[in-house]
C-alpha cells in the first residue's frame, strides 16, 4: 500500500518504519527540515531499540522516504496517518495545534479520495472536528479513521510488530476492510483487530493509559503505607500479582511515572471530564499521588542531608523516565534533580542514552559521565531513578570504594535488601524498611 505518515516523533517514525518493513511504500513528512535532513543521512533523532536497523534497511530498499513536502505525501498515498504531538496546554487540555495544522495541509492538497487515520492521542470529538474542518475546505471525498497507538517507549518496535490489539474507529465496512488489510501483516497468528466507532476508539486510548497510571499510583500510595506499618511492598506486590483477576503488570512501586503519555493523558481526561460536568475523581487522585510520590522521594534525600545540602554531591543513575529510551519528558529524575539543585546540591549523573536530552532541560547545572562508576567519584550517595538493565547487578564493592559513604537511595527497588545489607551499604528504597548497612 501507499502510505503517508505526518510527524516523525516516537509514534510517527516507528509507525512509518514498521509499515515499510511490512512491504508498504511509506512517505514520512515533518516540517522540521533539520530532522528530515538527518533522517535522510541515517541520523535517527530518538533512541528506540531496533528502530535504527529497520529505518536503514527500508531506506536502502527505497520503501521508506523522508520529506518536508506534505503535498508530495498526500499526492502519493492512499492512507494518510496523522502522528504529530498533542502536548498538554496550560489548562490541561490537549494542544491540538499540530493536528489542526496537518489537517489544514491535507485539505489544501487533497485532490482525490484518501483515508485519513489519526494515530496521535487526541480528545474525544476530534473525528468530528477534523472531518468538519477538511470538509469546509474541499469537496474531495475522504474517510476518517481513529487508529490510536498503544506503543510503549523502549519497546515500541516490538509493540507495533506484535501488538496486543489494533483499534480501528470507523463504521464504514469498506474502510474497515482497507485497514484490516494494512494490519494483516501483523496478524498472522490471530487477528487482534477491534472495530468500533470513532468516539469509542478515541476514549479507549485515554482509558487504557489512565488505568495503567492508576495501577502505578495505587502501588506507590500503598508503598507509603507499607513503610508506616512495617510491611514489605515487594511481598505485597507478589501477593497482588498472583491473583488472576489482577495480574502482575504495572504493579511495580517506584518514584512515579513520567514520559510523554501518562501525565498529559491524565490531564486531558480530567479536562474532558470538566467540559462535560464529570468530576473524574479517580484520575485527579492518580495525578496527585504521582506528584506526591516524586516529592516524597526527593524529600527523603534532602532530609537525610538537611543542614549540609550545599556540601552534598549526589551521583545519579538514570535520567530517562524509564529504561530503553532517551525521553526525559516529565521524568521523575529531572523533577527531583530540580529539587536537589534548588537546595544547592551538586549532581553527577549517568544515563546510557538520555544524558544529552537531560542536559537540554537542565543545562550545565549537572555533570554527566560516560559510565555509572565515573559518576560515583567523591559523591555522598547514589540515587537511582531509572531501571536500566545495567544497573541491576552492579559491583557493590566499587560503589563502596568510590562513594564517600556507602548510601543508596533506590527509586526503582532494584536490589534485594539482604544483598545490600551483606555488602555493608545503607539502603533506602520504596515501600520497604531501610537497611542501615
Amino acid at each position: 500500500m501507499e502510505i503517508c505518515v505526518t510527524g516523525v516523533g516516537y509514534v510517527g517514525l516507528v509507525t512509518g518504519a514498521c509499515l515499510a518493513e511490512a512491504g508498504n511504500n511509506v512517505i514520512c513528512v515533518d516540517n522540521d527540515s533539520e530532522k528530515i535532513a538527518g533522517l535522510n543521512n541515517g541520523i535517527i533523532p530518538i533512541y528506540e531499540p531496533g528502530l535504527t536497523e529497520i529505518v536503514e534497511h527500508n531506506r536502502k530498499l527505497e520503501r521508506l522516504h523522508f520529506t518536508t513536502d506534505l503535498k508530495y505525501g498526500v499526492d502519493n498515498s492512499h492512507i494518510i496517518f496523522i502522528a504529530v504531538g498533542t502536548p498538554s496546554a496550560e489548562d490541561g487540555s490537549s494542544d491540538m495545534s499540530a493536528v489542526i495544522s496537518v489537517a489544514n495541509g491535507i485539505a489544501e492538497h487533497l485532490k482525490e479520495y484518501r483515508i485519513i487515520a489519526t494515530k496521535s492521542t487526541v480528545p474525544v470529538g476530534t473525528c468530528q472536528r477534523v472531518t468538519e474542518l477538511i470538509k469546509s475546505k474541499t469537496d474531495v471525498p475522504f474517510d476518517y479513521v481513529s487508529n490510536p497507538e498503544f506503543l510503549k517507549e523502549g519497546a515500541a518496535v516490538e509493540d507495533f510488530i506484535s501488538p496486543d490489539r489494533i483499534i480501528i474507529g470507523s463504521t464504514k465496512p469498506e474502510v474497515r476492510k482497507v485497514m484490516e488489510q494494512l494490519y494483516g501483516a501483523f496478524m498472522r497468528k490471530r487477528s487482534r483487530i477491534l472495530f468500533m466507532d470513532t468516539v469509542s476508539a478515541e476514549m479507549a486510548k485515554y482509558a487504557a493509559n489512565a488505568m495503567l497510571a492508576t495501577r502505578i499510583s495505587f502501588m506507590n500510595e500503598l508503598s507509603e503505607l507499607c513503610e508506616k506499618v512495617g510491611a514489605d511492598i515487594e511481598m505485597v506486590r507478589h501477593g497482588l500479582g498472583s491473583d488472576s483477576r489482577i495480574g502482575s503488570a504495572f504493579l511495580f512501586p517506584g518514584v512515579g511515572y513520567g514520559g510523554a503519555c501518562f501525565p498529559k493523558d491524565i490531564r486531558a481526561l480530567i479536562y474532558t471530564g470538566s467540559e462535560h460536568g464529570v468530576e473524574m475523581t479517580i484520575a485527579k487522585s492518580v495525578q496527585q499521588v504521582n506528584m506526591n510520590q516524586q516529592q516524597r522521594f526527593a524529600k527523603l534525600i534532602t532530609d537525610y542531608f538537611a543542614g549540609r545540602e550545599e556540601n552534598t554531591t549526589l551521583a545519579v543513575w538514570g535520567l530517562a523516565f524509564k529504561a530503553r529510551t532517551d525521553d526525559v519528558r516529565e521524568s521523575p529524575a529531572v523533577n527531583c534533580i530540580k529539587e536537589f539543585l534548588d537546595c544547592r546540591m551538586t549532581i553527577r549523573a549517568y544515563d546510557p542514552e538520555a544524558s544529552s536530552s537531560a542536559q537540554k532541560v537542565l543545562g550545565d547545572k549537572i555533570q554527566t559521565f560516560r559510565n555509572g562508576y565515573e559518576a560515583l567519584d567523591n559523591a555522598d550517595a547514589l540515587v537511582i531513578f531509572t531501571d536500566w538493565q545495567e544497573f541491576r547487578n552492579p559491583d557493590f564493592k566499587t560503589i563502596i570504594e568510590k562513594l564517600k559513604k556507602p548510601v543508596i537511595f533506590d527509586g526503582r527497588n532494584l536490589y534485594n535488601t539482604d544483598v545490600v545489607e551483606a555488602a555493608g551499604i545503607e539502603y533506602y528504597s520504596i515501600g520497604r524498611a531501610p537497611v542501615k548497612g
